[in-house]
């Protein structure tokens, strides 16, 4: 077999492994959302039965304890599988070392036809990275955490080799795992009509009360 072949071999498979890292978060999300819309069922159906005034206050408040608890959950969930995620990119990374279209080096601006972009923006992106940022897992040593999160668009528009820098260890992982449960995909770098891999670095911050 020619090194050629080999080399294209293996560019299929990473490819193919950082669309599935993506997936794999959102596998265990649509996991738990069912869990969230079954267990609202249940706690309605038992709501609306329930006459006594003080009973449904109950209900409620079971209801709010469970959501919490499948937060934590979930959450552990997604800490099993950001690590497990890590550990294959490692893994490609020695697999794939010296081929040249896999180095992390970004192209020049003025190379680009088009840069890697976000639906919605730089602000969409954000809004979105918050919203799915579980601060309960998170014990700031101060009110305003930083961190800044590398990561790669890969020519498929997901994203992979996600690196969050910054001195919390706890919000450096929560943002990480955000990163990778993004609903949408980028739309990927352009040069010449063709697709690219593109290193981003998005600057993120959090006020704690």
């Amino acid at each position: 077999m020619s090194k050629k072949l080999v080399s294209l071999m293996l560019l299929v498979c990473a490819n193919l492994l950082f669309a599935q890292q993506n997936e794999e978060f959102k596998s265990a999300k649509n996991y738990f959302d069912y869990q969230r819309f079954m267990l609202n069922n249940e706690f309605k159906k038992k709501f609306d039965n329930e006459e006594n005034i003080e009973q449904k206050i109950a209900i409620k408040r079971d209801f709010s304890e469970f959501m919490l608890k499948l937060d934590s959950i979930q959450n552990t969930a997604f800490i099993g599988t950001l690590i497990k995620v890590k550990n294959r990119e490692d893994l490609t990374k020695i697999t794939i070392k010296n081929l040249p279209e896999l180095h992390l080096a970004n192209p020049k601006k003025e190379e680009l036809n088009e840069e890697a972009k976000y639906p919605g923006g730089f602000e969409t992106l954000r809004k979105q990275v918050a919203d799915l940022f579980y601060t309960d897992s998170v014990l700031p040593d101060q009110k305003l955490l930083k961190t800044n999160v590398v990561f790669v668009v890969e020519k498929d528009g997901s994203i992979g080799n996600v690196q969050a820098e910054g001195d919390n260890f706890t919000f450096n992982r929560q943002a990480e795992i955000a990163m990778y449960l993004l609903p949408e995909k980028f739309s990927p770098a352009i040069i010449n009509g063709t697709a690219v891999r593109y290193r981003f670095r998005l600057p993120l911050s959090m006020t704690f009360d």
